[in-house]
């Protein structure tokens, strides 16, 4: 049986896109599968498939900082040689058909000591700019596999097939998860995302905010590890993590989000209406051109991080937005998942 191994991390939003393929691999039960990744992240959510994980050490940019953030990135071309050298031994180790990469800086060494050994290499953008780690990785890539179709237009070896999206979002109940969550049928829901360590800004606008958002919806609050503070108002659910995605995304009337492309690409397919606050600080501004990517089709609706404190008034607003449900209502969204299983069939049989 042909092996691949999927890399990337450093965030959420480069794991779970891998975890939807790797779950639709597993149940086919037509291919090995290993990961390769760092102490991070993708390590905790990939604990519970029991899969061969092999962990290396990689660098990462620090974009802000001064001086101090100069002099770690100078170290960066020694630290990459290392985490290639590591991550050409466990590729020997695991001896993988094939390395799929879902980007971060966790994965760029991965590519270039799977190039060194002869491994093909597919890797897959999900934001409409392409990210430092696939920049670099492309030419090293049999293709280079895009959830935007202006994205794959900007490289000589891009390919669009849409976001791999979990199978699991699209069939869960929504009766079954209100229950669960002790929410009323008939009650309006606001699922608050802050990505996966959370959003300390959204988190605060929120919880100052809850007397009043509280009045004309329930607010099912997925804070982030470590975030969750007591809270005594009524129709308020705090939860750190949510493993059933699919279980909230149900629960949903209207969605308060960062603007990560997997998350946003989630909540577009479920055509559900939502506000997208961006992430703009201590980012290379993906999240903005996502937002506005979305906003531009009438399929979302943007509120910029320094204008949260008309949070209320926006989250009204869009609850009584009839036009976006209905544009949302009328807009299919490509599930990447089977045209990058596709891609991988095909690469395995030349």
């Amino acid at each position: 049986m042909k092996k691949i191994l999927f890399t990337g991390g450093g965030s959420a939003g480069h794991v779970i896109p891998n975890l939807a393929i790797i779950d639709e691999i597993l149940a086919k039960g037509k291919l090995d599968v290993c990961y390769m990744g760092t102490d991070g992240i993708e390590k905790t959510l990939l604990a519970t498939h029991k899969i061969p994980y092999y962990e290396i050490s990689c660098p990462k940019l620090v974009r802000k900082g001064g001086v101090a953030a100069w002099w770690k990135n100078a170290k960066i071309p020694f630290a990459l040689f290392r985490a290639v050298k590591q991550a050409e031994t466990g590729l020997k180790l695991l001896q993988p058909d094939l390395v799929f990469s879902k980007g971060g800086y966790v994965s760029l060494p991965v590519v270039y000591a799977a190039r060194r050994l002869r491994i093909p290499c597919l890797t897959h953008e999900s934001d409409l700019s392409a990210g430092l780690a696939n920049r670099l990785a492309a030419k090293k890539c049999h293709l280079v596999l895009t959830s935007f179709p202006e994205t794959a237009e900007r490289f000589q070896n891009g390919k669009y097939v849409g976001a791999p999206l979990r199978r699991a979002l699209f069939t869960a109940d929504r009766e079954r998860a209100r229950k669960e969550y002790g929410i009323s049928p008939n009650e309006k829901v606001l699922l608050v995302l802050g990505g996966g360590s959370g959003s300390t800004a959204i988190n605060n606008a929120v919880r100052s905010h809850l007397q009043e958002l509280t009045k004309f919806c329930t607010v099912l609050h997925i804070c982030g590890k470590g975030n969750r503070v007591q809270s005594n108002v009524k129709k308020y659910r705090q939860e750190e993590f949510i493993a059933d995605m699919g279980g909230a995304y149900a629960c949903a009337d209207l969605i308060l989000s960062r603007a990560g492309a997997g998350a946003l690409f989630e909540i577009v397919a479920l055509q559900k209406p939502a506000v997208l606050v961006p992430l703009a600080r201590a980012s290379r501004g993906d999240q903005i051109e996502n937002a506005e990517y979305f906003r531009k089709k009438g399929l979302c609706r943007v509120l910029p991080q320094d204008a949260l404190d008309r949070l209320v008034t926006e989250l009204r607003s869009a609850f009584a937005d009839k036009e976006l449900a209905l544009r949302l209502q009328e807009h299919v969204e490509k599930n990447g998942t089977e045209h990058i299983l596709a891609e991988i069939d095909r690469l395995l049989r030349t």
